[in-house]
C-alpha cells in the first residue's frame, strides 16, 4: 500500500510538516517495495480549498493513509470520500512516523484536529508557521517535487525528469535511484483553479443563505 506523509523536506530523515493542506512536501511510501517518491505541494500557496486540492492529489497518487500533524475539516472530508485512512497529530521524522504506521502503533480518525485554513496568519496564504515571515515557495526548483527511491533496481526519470537521490532503507538502506516531477502543466493547472472557483462559489451561496436567514429571523 501506499502512505503519504506531510513533509518538511524530500527524505525520510525530514521532519513532519505539520500542515497537511499546506504543508512543502508530499512523501508517498510504498510500503511493499520500500520506495518512496518525494512531491512539491502546489496547494501550498493557495488562498482557499488548499486542504481539499492537496486531499485530491493524495488520492490520485494513489495512497491509501497519510500520516500528518493537523488537517481541517475540509481535507477529511474529501479524504474520507476517497477512502483514505487519516492519522494526525504526528510529529518527528518521516521514517519515525512511517515505523510507527508499520507497526500498526497508530489510531487512525474521521475527525479534524484543526479548523479551516490552518497556517495561514494576516490573509497571506504562503504563511509559514514559525519563521515570522511570509514566502511564496512551492518547493525546490520552482515546485518540483524531488523523488528519492528505496530498494532494489534502477529507477528511471518520469516526464523526463533525472532521477536523484539515495536509497534510504528503513533499516539501513540500499543505493537506488529515484525520480525528478515536473510542475503542474497547464491543463493541471486550469483544472486546479477550476476546483477552488467551484468551491469558492460553492462557500458564497452558503454564506448568501446563511445571509438570507438571518434575515428573516429580524
Amino acid at each position: 500500500m501506499k502512505v503519504a506523509v506531510s513533509s518538511s523536506g524530500t527524505d525520510l530523515d525530514s521532519q513532519i510538516d505539520p500542515r497537511f493542506g499546506r504543508c512543502s512536501y508530499f512523501i508517498i511510501y510504498d510500503t511493499d517495495n520500500m520506495n518512496f517518491e518525494a512531491f512539491g505541494n502546489d496547494s501550498m500557496a493557495l488562498g482557499r480549498g488548499a486542504g481539499i486540492q492537496s486531499a485530491q492529489f493524495i488520492a490520485d497518487k494513489g495512497a491509501t493513509a497519510v500520516l500528518t500533524g493537523n488537517c481541517g475539516p475540509n481535507a477529511v472530508q474529501t479524504l474520507s470520500a476517497a477512502g483514505v485512512q487519516l492519522f494526525v497529530g504526528q510529529s518527528g521524522t518521516v521514517r519515525e512516523a512511517l515505523e510507527r504506521f508499520r507497526s500498526n502503533e497508530l489510531s487512525s480518525t474521521r475527525e479534524a484536529n484543526v479548523t479551516d485554513h490552518f497556517g495561514l496568519q494576516d490573509g497571506d496564504p504562503a504563511f509559514r508557521p514559525g519563521t515570522g515571515s511570509a514566502g511564496r515557495g512551492m518547493g525546490m526548483g520552482g515546485g518540483r517535487g524531488m523523488g528519492r527511491g528505496m530498494g532494489m533496481g534502477r529507477g528511471m526519470g518520469m516526464g523526463g525528469g533525472r532521477g536523484m537521490g539515495r536509497g534510504m532503507g528503513m533499516s539501513g538502506g540500499d543505493e537506488s535511484a529515484g525520480s525528478a516531477q515536473r510542475g503542474p502543466t497547464k491543463d493541471q493547472e486550469l483544472s486546479s483553479l477550476k476546483r477552488e472557483s467551484e468551491e469558492l462559489m460553492s462557500r458564497m451561496e452558503d454564506i448568501q443563505e446563511r445571509i438570507k436567514k438571518l434575515e428573516k429571523g429580524k
